[in-house]
């Protein structure tokens, strides 16, 4: 491993017993070589690399979400969108991205947390049509924000309360796998508003994890009919 990542085998030995906590960028890419990490891992790997070493320290996010996004989520109507906190909480969402997600709104505000829904909320098992997918998905997003602020708290919190839940996330957290979803295609089986496939966006709006998430449609599509039905759902329910 040390010839192949380009460092000396004593180097490589203090790595490895954590003598060593400030390697250079140049070693931290000969490692990310040497492991055949993808973009994902090689950015997970620098900023476990950054914590150890006290280089950088990111902002934890508030609860406070800028008047200018609330605004944006009323505007991106009938699309259902909603900020996130970097532990997944949802902090503020339009009236179609709470309805989206089966279910939620029947828990406090406080508990409204997307990876604790896949986990914990018997809708999310007929929510989501590839379960065991989404279920991966959710853990090694978590894997990655804890890897950038492992003394975070609340991701502390939320990994151990889901461990002493869900046998599930256990055997999901050991895999140790890293993804973060910026764009992809997610279907929903909603039980109001049938199956719908979005054009999912994961957009970061402020240094400490806060991340829009916005759920899209393209006109003449089925699912664009869909996502009407479930905004005339959500029109009947506040009505």
């Amino acid at each position: 491993m040390a010839a192949l990542a380009g460092i000396s085998i004593d180097y490589y030995i203090r790595l490895e017993q954590g003598k060593e906590t400030n390697p250079s960028v140049s070693v931290l890419r000969g490692l990310a070589r040497a492991l055949c990490l993808d973009a994902e891992g090689t950015e997970h790997l620098f900023a476990l690399a950054d914590r150890a070493s006290g280089r950088s320290a990111r902002p934890a996010t508030g609860p406070s979400v800028r008047p200018g996004i609330r605004q944006l989520l009323e505007k991106l109507r009938p699309c259902p969108a909603y900020v996130r906190s970097r532990t997944n909480d949802i902090l503020t969402s339009n009236p179609e991205g709470l309805a989206l997600l089966a279910g939620i709104d029947e828990w406090p505000a406080e508990r409204r947390n997307t990876t604790r829904y896949v986990f914990l909320h018997p809708a999310a098992r007929t929510l989501y049509p590839d379960w065991t997918e989404a279920a991966a998905a959710t853990v090694a997003q978590l894997r990655e924000a804890v890897g950038a602020d492992p003394d975070d708290p609340n991701l502390t919190a939320l990994v151990e309360e889901l461990t002493e839940a869900s046998p599930e996330f256990v055997a999901l957290w050991k895999r140790h796998e890293v993804r973060r979803r910026r764009t992809d295609r997610k279907t929903f089986c909603h039980p109001v508003a049938g199956e719908i496939t979005f054009l999912y966006e994961s957009l970061e709006i402020e240094p400490g994890g806060q991340r829009l998430a916005i759920y899209q449609t393209p006109p003449g599509n089925p699912a664009h009919d869909a996502v009407h039905l479930l905004a005339l759902t959500v029109k009947k329910s506040y009505m």
